[in-house]
Order: structure tokens, then C-alpha cells, then sequence
């Protein structure tokens, strides 16, 4: 029996750079450029309270990677045969060593067990120091620094070092050299009069000829605007009705203060989805995240994200996640401030739960090059415990094509922030972590790549100290840099369509060995919502992403009702299908998404870094994961 299930195996690439110790007792953990698009304020006010996250080691990480692509490969025995919360603690837990270590080492700082708290695989620690205390224990200075864009604050360092006897048993510490913003993806939106007025025109028109939607055809006025129905038409799927009462949930992530709002989910489902009106969903509160259901303060992003998944799902149960966390610093408020990145609260909560939703989406996402290597491996990791679990992630792919969506080279921005400014496209994460399902975007009927479709492949590399001499007991260290290749589960596809592009394209502008995002596409424009009680169209990978979700949880909610677990981590499965029956998605071979002074790439036959291997066809792809026997390789 084929098996998709060798795992990432880490390639060495032939980059060496000598870099001394700071002292003889404490050793640089990370140190980076200054940032770019950033300017160093003010020192950090010596009491502010910053909360440590460190990182210990998991040492049998390898293991439960291997469990992962195990139960999510269709050609191996194990697949579907998830492992339970404990099962993964256990292969991500530290060694007692390093547990001990540590516990000396912030004891010596003052901070005892009644002082600090843990992830339950205790693979985490998080400790409320002031930046005074933080500086000594770090070895460093912490800076306000200001986005130069935003005016955004936030208090952060460019190095840091740990005692030198912890170097292998702590992995990271942050907040220190991580100078990302998390983003809502495009949300472009305009309130929908003249759109209305299309709609109705388009409506007189005939239907749209398309074989692989349900009955063949979707309503002309798809092509002005997008509701559930044209979802349902277009990607096949009218007819098929989820259960309440399977045990199947969805689940959408909301951060940066979105709020979904109950009253305008009800015009909407009025409007759109009559059966379901006054159902609801239930909203989980993190990390100081809130549920402000006034009217004029609803999100578009939330709202955008809740009516279509939540729409398109009824009646399964739903669940909105609010994470707190923004501005991470005000130079004029003295109390504790949040200055973590909010997804890995979100994450720390999420891995906690004992019954997740199967189905997560994210509209949300990182430069890629602003996220420390260290930091992204190690999210990365929680996204890949999550699927080991049985729980499907996706993640719009981003808006700004190769880059910042600019075509013209005199306008572009898309530069390097390692110190050398050279133009390179720039992904995005975590839609680059190869653990979750990158969703890219399409337009119309019959469908074309979205011009903002964000594609591309991963630039990250990682960074490891050996010590290589002692001199006057102080010790000296080589930095090898060492890449992530392409994940196996999507090299054949990548490959091919790699020996497509003719020699030289691009060439310096992409890493052509990383990993290739979007994995699938589907509609991100043109989407019509409630917002503040007015009906607007709105469109961006955002759409696409709870879209895509969607159809994946109506999957899971066939499996369930056969008795089957669900899909959890999608990959391995997507690309296997794609290969061995490619009309279960349809192939999108028209559009472009350009950026950083090009046009960017082409979607084209098969795979493509803007549409992925394309949108689903829901009912194809239902008859493959309900078989008794999921043998691919028969389709």
C-alpha cells in the first residue's frame, strides 16, 4: 500500500556565520536587524508589566509529526484514527530536565510556581515581570518602538540572551524580536445600492451554464453578487443537509476587537437563510476578548466570517472565538498590557479544550519575514497538534498577491527586512505553516483566479547555534541556517507545475523549494452581508477562507453520520485527490495575482500558487470520504 507519510525531514543549507557569545554566562538566543518600517522610541518604562512566554523544548515533536501524517494520509492504515488531548501532551511535553532547570533559573529571578503558569503539556511557561526584571533575566534593553505606517506602539528588543546551561533546554522567549502585526485580510467593502441594482438585471438573465454545479447551472446574478445560494449552486452542494445532533461544530476565530454581531446574522439569515432564523451561535471569551453587540460596532470581518461559515453550515453547531489582545502597548497607561501575539492565546486555549471544533477558519495572518523563524516553527507546531486531533484548519492565503498587490516595480514595497532591502515576494503566516490549508481566491462564473489572491512559497529558515571552541571559558558559535523543504504531500503537484515556468522566472524573487500556498481556493469577492443593520458587498481571501470552511464542515458532517471520524489535518487528503480524481475540484486555469513590481504567477492547469488545485465540487468530494473503504487510487 502507497503512503504519503514520510514527514519533514530538515535540509541543511551551506550558510555558516561566526558569531561570539555576548558574555561567558549568557549566550544570544536570537538577535535581529532593526526591523524595517519600524522606529526605536523611547526605553521601555522600567515597570511595565510584560508577560514572558518561554518555550521549552519538545523533544518527541518528530514523533507526533509522524502520527499526524499518519492518520491523515488516505493510504495508511491509520488514517482517521486521531489521538486524544492526552496522547498529544504527552508527545509535546518537555524533559523533566529542562522543567527543572528552568524552575532553577527563574527561582534565582525571584519567580516561584505561585508566580507563573503552564500549557498543559507544560511545554510553555508564562511569567508577569516588569521590564526592569525582564531586561536582567533576558541580558538585554527593551525599546518602544513605533510602526512607522500605524503610529502602533509596541515594547520590544532586538536581542536577547538566556544563561548559557539553559541554551538547549529553553527554545524561545517572546515578546522580544517579534515586530509582526496581525492583520485582518482584505475587507474591502461598499455599501450594496449599485449592486442591488445589477443583481436585479442579472436576475431576468439566464442561468449559467456549468457542469460540475448542482443541476448543472448557477443564477446569472452570481456574477453580481454572492449569497449562500450561489455557494451552494456553484460548488455543488444545494440539496445536502447537515446534522445538528453528529456531534459535528465549526468554529471561526475573531481578533483586533471584531465583534460578530447576533442582530445582524438574523437579517442576514432572513435574507439568505430563513430556516435558520433565530439560531445563534456560541461566543468564547479569550484572554480579555469581548462580545460588544452594538449595532454600529459590528466587524466586517467577523461578520463576514460568521454569516457565510455559519450560513452555509445551518444547523450545525457554531462558535465564534473573540481573542483579546491590541494595541500590545500605550505609552500612557501604566497598568499590565497584553503583548503577546493573540493567536497563540487563541492556540494556548484551543489545545486546552477538550472538544474542539473539527472545523476552524482564520482570516487573519502575518508577513511572513516579520514572524522570528523560531516563534512561526513553534505555532506551527501547535497547528500541527491540533490536526494530529482530528481538527481541519484553514487560513486565507492573503490579499496582496505575490506581495503588496502593486504591478508597477516603481511602486512596489516589497523589501527584505533583513538588513539588505532586496525585493522578494512576501507570503504570509501562519498560511505558510505546512499544517494548515492555505485558501486562496476566485471571482465570477464561471470562475477566475481574484486578482489580490495571495500565493507564493515560504521563505523560512532556521537558525541553530553550535559551540564550536572555548577561548579565555568563554565560547564561540557558528550559526547554520537550515530550510524547510516543500512538504511531501504536495510535491508532485509543485514540481509540475514548476517545470511550467519558463528558466529564470522570478528567479531570486521566490524560494522555489519552500512551501507552496494556497493548497485550494474558493469565491472571495462580491460577497453580500449585513453590516450595522445595511446589506454591503465585501469581498477578500477572507471570504474565501470561512467559505471553504464551510464546505469542509458539511464533509465532516457526512463522515459523522456514517459513523466516521473527521477529516482533521486536509492536506495529505486534498493533494492525493487532486491527483487521483481531479474533477472533485474544479480546476481554475485563468487570472493572475500581481505584486511586488510583476505580474505575479498564472493560474494554469493543476496546481498553482494562486488558486491552489482549485475550488470543491462538494458533492464529488462527499462520495470520496464517505467510501466504506477509502481507496483513492480506485477513483
Amino acid at each position: 500500500m502507497r503512503s504519503l507519510s514520510p514527514w519533514v525531514v530538515l535540509a541543511f543549507a551551506a550558510v555558516a556565520v561566526a558569531v561570539p557569545a555576548k558574555d561567558c554566562a549568557h549566550k544570544v538566543k536570537e538577535s535581529i536587524p532593526p526591523p524595517r518600517g519600524w522606529t526605536k522610541a523611547s526605553p521601555a518604562p522600567a515597570d511595565h508589566i510584560i508577560e514572558l512566554r518561554i518555550a521549552l523544548p519538545q523533544p518527541n515533536f518528530a514523533e507526533l509529526e509522524k502520527h499526524l501524517y499518519e492518520v491523515s494520509d488516505p493510504f495508511h492504515d491509520r488514517y482517521g484514527q486521531h489521538l486524544s488531548k492526552e496522547e498529544v501532551e504527552s508527545l509535546v511535553a518537555p524533559e523533566d530536565e529542562s522543567i527543572h532547570l528552568v524552575n532553577e533559573w527563574l527561582a534565582s529571578h525571584g519567580i516561584y510556581e505561585d508566580n507563573l503558569s503552564r500549557s498543559p503539556a507544560r511545554d510553555w511557561v508564562l511569567v508577569k515581570v516588569p521590564i526592569s526584571q525582564a531586561e536582567e533575566m533576558l541580558k538585554t534593553e527593551y525599546h518602544v518602538w513605533t510602526h512607522d505606517a500605524s503610529g502602533e506602539a509596541v515594547v520590544r528588543t532586538t536581542a536577547y540572551s538566556v544563561p548559557e546551561h539553559l541554551d538547549s533546554h529553553i527554545e524561545l522567549v517572546q515578546p522580544t524580536t517579534m515586530f509582526s502585526r496581525l492583520k485582518s485580510l482584505r475587507t474591502t467593502f461598499r455599501f450594496d445600492s449599485d449592486e442591488q441594482k445589477s443583481a436585479k438585471i442579472a436576475a431576468d438573465a439566464p442561468p449559467i451554464s456549468i457542469p460540475s454545479a448542482s443541476g448543472g447551472h448557477v443564477d446569472a446574478s452570481c456574477n453580481q453578487t454572492i449569497t449562500i445560494t450561489c455557494i451552494q449552486q456553484l460548488y455543488n452542494a444545494v440539496g445536502f443537509k447537515p446534522s445538528a445532533k453528529n456531534g459535528n461544530q465549526i468554529g471561526i476565530t475573531g481578533y483586533l476587537e471584531q465583534f460578530a454581531n447576533i442582530q445582524d446574522l438574523q437579517t442576514f439569515f432572513a435574507d439568505q437563510r430563513p430556516d435558520a432564523l433565530n439560531s445563534t451561535f456560541k461566543t468564547i471569551l479569550i484572554n480579555g476578548g469581548l462580545n460588544n453587540q452594538t449595532l454600529s460596532e459590528a466587524g466586517a470581518e467577523a461578520n463576514l466570517d460568521v454569516q457565510f461559515a455559519f450560513g452555509l453550515t445551518f444547523p450545525t453547531p457554531a462558535t465564534f472565538f473573540s481573542t483579546g489582545g491590541r494595541p500590545p502597548f500605550k505609552p500612557d497607561i501604566g497598568t499590565p498590557t497584553n503583548t503577546n501575539e493573540p493567536y497563540l492565546d487563541w492556540l494556548d486555549f484551543i489545545l486546552s479544550h477538550p472538544n474542539p471544533p473539527q472545523t476552524i477558519s482564520t482570516s487573519y495572518a502575518d508577513d511572513e519575514q516579520t514572524v522570528p523563524v523560531s516563534f512561526a516553527k513553534r505555532a506551527c507546531n501547535g497547528f500541527a497538534q491540533l490536526g494530529a486531533r482530528g481538527v481541519s484548519l484553514t487560513f486565507s492565503s492573503g490579499d496582496g498577491g505575490v506581495g503588496d498587490g502593486e504591478e508597477d516595480p516603481a511602486l512596489q514595497e516589497c523589501f527584505t527586512n533583513d538588513g539588505r532591502n532586496a525585493t522578494r515576494f512576501i507570503p504570509l503566516f501562519p498560511p505558510a505553516c505546512p499544517f494548515v490549508t492555505a485558501v486562496g481566491g476566485t471571482i465570477h462564473v464561471p470562475e477566475t483566479a481574484v486578482f489580490f489572491s495571495g500565493g507564493g512559497f515560504s521563505d523560512v529558515v532556521r537558525t541553530s547555534f553550535f559551540s564550536i571552541t572555548r577561548s579565555a571559558d568563554c565560547v564561540f558559535h557558528i550559526a547554520i541556517l537550515r530550510q524547510f523543504p516543500r512538504p511531501a504531500y504536495q510535491e508532485a503537484a509543485v514540481s509540475k507545475f514548476l517545470k511550467t515556468l519558463p528558466k529564470g522566472t522570478y528567479e531570486g524573487l521566490f524560494n522555489p523549494n519552500g512551501r507552496a500556498i494556497p493548497d485550494v481556493a474558493a469565491q472571495a469577492d462580491l460577497f453580500k452581508i449585513f453590516l450595522s443593520g445595511e446589506a454591503i458587498s465585501i469581498g477578500g481571501t477572507s471570504a474565501a477562507s470561512p467559505t471553504f470552511a464551510g464546505i469542509v464542515s458539511l464533509l465532516n458532517s457526512a463522515r459523522l453520520s456514517k459513523g466516521k471520524p473527521p477529516l482533521g489535518f486536509l492536506n495529505p487528503l486534498v493533494y492525493a485527490i487532486h491527483a487521483a480524481s481531479p474533477t472533485a475540484f474544479n480546476d481554475i486555469t485563468t487570472g493572475n495575482n500581481p505584486g511586488c513590481g510583476t505580474p505575479g504567477f498564472n493560474a494554469t492547469k493543476g496546481w498553482d500558487p494562486v488558486t491552489g488545485v482549485g475550488t470543491p465540487n462538494f458533492g464529488k468530494l462527499k462520495d470520496i470520504v464517505t467510501l466504506d473503504l477509502l481507496d483513492i487510487v480506485g477513483l
